[in-house]
């Protein structure tokens, strides 16, 4: 969560190497997925609609953040995306050993989709 004690606890005292940025983005990543769980979860705990709004709102916006830093991510390290590509495969394949089909909106990124 946030660290409002120390103003500069995320200040970097020098530029940071490819592979330090690199997993400074994967602890992006895992904050906006915190971020998602705690507005989640305070959408789930109130009855206000206006609330339920805002922070749904809010959350969504937190997910469209995890969709540019993978985009990021992808754009650094190109071999972690392979990964990504490939373990969203395996999921299609067994969805479709399932028989359960998911609807395909080209608008939409997904993570394989991120590799073209």
């Amino acid at each position: 969560m946030a660290n409002f004690a120390n103003p500069f606890a995320g200040n970097v005292p020098r530029k940071m190497t490819k592979e330090e940025l690199i997993q400074a983005v994967r602890l992006n990543i895992a904050g906006e997925l915190e971020a998602i769980y705690v507005y989640d979860a305070h959408v789930q705990a109130t009855d206000d609609p206006v609330a339920k709004k805002v922070i749904s709102d809010i959350r969504d916006e937190e997910k469209a953040h995890i969709g540019e830093l993978m985009t990021l991510l992808k754009y650094l390290d190109p071999e972690e995306a392979v990964h990504f590509a490939e373990g969203e495969e395996e999921v299609k394949e067994m969805l479709e050993d399932l028989k359960i089909s998911i609807p395909s909106d080209s608008s939409k990124s997904t993570v394989g989709s991120l590799l073209k």
